[in-house]
């Protein structure tokens, strides 16, 4: 068995982070619930798809969340209907009754994230809030489930996370918005930059590469873990890019390919049997 360069993970004070907190294993995100694995080939975000990747032993499950007009959210990731479903229309203008009607790949229905909470009680949700009518409804529906240790919160909009934020009142860890990664990338020190970002973040989730340039590097990694925070990289489907970056001591990678993703972490030591662990 391939043994992977000692790195272990920081300490973050997040229970949803936490469980691999000095080991040696990588948190594994089902990204859509493996969207690109054959079996699952065209249904993305559903619950067939995350019903798959638990059954492979995953337990981070990686959705979106948009919201209908009458307040219901919703795992998914477009806007609107029309590039995954038999439907059209956009999710804001749309009663659930009537996303209802929508399937994903001809026999899926769209799930709400309150299904996904109830399907699967062990597993954590990374979320991404694509929509600002989304974040309400997303603090309301964590408040309810009594959520607050089981999902890791994000968005490209430093907007939708601040508000997050405050409605949350920090309860839930939350990734850095692309303002916040610029300052792990280029201050000079970790605690630097979780000062300048006043503490806010737990995690950073970064693509590889931003074109030819790379923006997930050694010293992001040393600086982030510095300060105490993970490192998540998406969203990643090639075993070799896998390996490259489990080199420099990522603590997760994103995937649509979790056949893969878990053969390279089986091969390194560093899977992490979340059916075995979690028992």
């Amino acid at each position: 068995m391939f043994t992977a360069p000692v790195s272990t993970r920081p300490h973050t004070g997040h229970a949803y982070l936490d469980t691999v907190a000095g080991r040696r294993e990588v948190l594994a995100f089902a990204h859509r619930g493996g969207a690109y694995h054959p079996e699952i080939d065209g249904l993305e975000n559903t619950l067939a798809a995350f019903k798959h990747a638990v059954a492979l032993g995953y337990r981070y499950l990686e959705t979106d969340v948009h919201v209908t007009r009458d307040g219901m959210v919703l795992a998914f990731h477009d806007r609107v209907l029309d590039r995954v479903t038999d439907q059209r229309g956009e999710i804001a203008s749309l009663t659930y009754a009537e996303v209802r009607q929508a399937l994903v790949g001809g026999r899926e229905e769209v799930p709400t994230l309150a299904r996904l909470f109830e399907e699967f009680p062990d597993a954590l949700f990374n979320i991404d809030l694509k929509a600002d009518g989304a974040v309400a409804a997303l603090a309301e529906l964590i408040d309810t489930h009594d959520a607050w240790d089981r999902v890791l919160v994000g968005s490209f909009s430093p907007r939708r996370l601040t508000r997050f934020r405050e409605l949350t009142a920090h309860r839930v860890p939350t990734s850095a918005h692309p303002l916040e990664v610029l300052a792990f990338r280029f201050l000079p020190s970790g605690r630097l930059a979780d000062l300048v970002t006043r503490g806010r973040v737990a995690a950073l989730q970064v693509p590889h590469r931003r074109g030819p340039w790379p923006l997930t590097n050694a010293g992001l990694v040393r600086r982030a873990h510095a300060a105490g925070k993970h490192v998540h990289v998406w969203t990643i489907d090639d075993a070799d890019e896998m390996r490259e970056l489990l080199d420099l001591g990522v603590d997760g990678l994103f995937t649509d390919r979790t056949d893969t993703l878990r053969d390279v972490l089986v091969e390194r030591g560093q899977w992490m049997d979340q059916r075995r662990d979690h028992a």
